[in-house]
């Protein structure tokens, strides 16, 4: 196995159960309230449309919030993850959900080896996703390997624009990670995690690479997809910048400091050709 790939699964295996007891993956809601739906996947609904009936894959699941949510809305969905004990908090989430989720345990560049020869109307991609693997094009063949003639791509990810800056306390945006993908990692050891818990960790070390956004629209075009949407947020998910941001009414995550400074995320989205045998 590659490197990276023991070290990053390494992490997000030690992080699950503390990711699945946080209320920022608001599990206990999922399971009380059959309506209820990840705060990405809410987020999205205006452009993701409707997706009943739809084969769905979504790659890079971790617990499988958002999956779920999209099986709520009516596609037949699978989840994929490298992290066992990830897929472990997933498929107890849907149990208890009461949701039809099927969950697969690969990484992502061996998707289409471990989810056989079924083709996918949609596949799903959400935030903190792609900063983990280290070639986007790859990613991008993929995708469009998953596809059925006409399926969609639909992601939302952090605008890498956003992952280039530096967590400061002074209030400056300091770009000082890459924007453009690069062979080398951004290695980083960090003892938390990105929500709310008083547990602590042992393997810290992680490996990610960031992707401009030309390089990813140009990826899926060479691949034969056609982009069909992209629209860039000035809010994310959860406070990327630690002191500097606030929330806002959809409970996203803003910079407090005139926002319209940066572009905070992004939802992208492209088809495979229908002619495309």
């Amino acid at each position: 196995m590659d490197r990276y790939l023991e070290v990053n699964r390494a992490s997000w295996d030690e992080r699950a159960d503390a990711h699945a007891a946080s209320v920022d993956y608001a599990v206990r809601a999922f399971i009380e309230d059959p309506s209820f739906l990840s705060h990405v996947v809410r987020f999205d609904l205006p452009r993701l449309g409707d997706v009943r009936g739809l084969r769905g894959v979504h790659l890079q699941c971790h617990i499988g919030t958002d999956t779920i949510s999209l099986a709520r809305l009516g596609a037949r969905m699978t989840g994929l993850d490298l992290s066992p004990a990830s897929l472990k908090q997933a498929r107890q989430l849907a149990a208890h959900a009461g949701a039809e989720v099927n969950f697969v345990e690969a990484e992502v560049y061996r998707a289409v080896e471990a989810l056989g020869s079924e083709a996918f109307d949609l596949v799903f991609t959400g935030i903190g996703a792609l900063c983990w693997l280290p070639s986007v094009r790859r990613w991008a063949e993929v995708v469009a390997e998953l596809l059925a003639p006409g399926g969609r791509l639909f992601i939302r990810e952090g605008h890498p624009m956003l992952w280039t800056l530096a967590d400061r306390t002074d209030g400056l945006l300091v770009a000082e990670y890459p924007y453009f993908e690069r062979e080398e990692p951004t290695v980083e050891d960090d003892p938390g995690t990105y929500v709310e818990t008083d547990a602590t960790f042992e393997h810290n070390v992680t490996h990610t690479w960031n992707h401009g956004l030309s390089e990813i629209i140009t990826a899926l075009l060479d691949c034969g997809m056609q982009t069909t949407g992209l629209v860039e947020h000035d809010s994310v998910p959860w406070e990327a910048l630690t002191g500097q941001m606030e929330r806002d009414d959809l409970g996203e995550w803003r910079l407090i400091d005139r926002p319209w400074r940066l572009p905070h995320s992004y939802t992208l989205q492209a088809i495979k050709s229908p002619t495309d045998r």
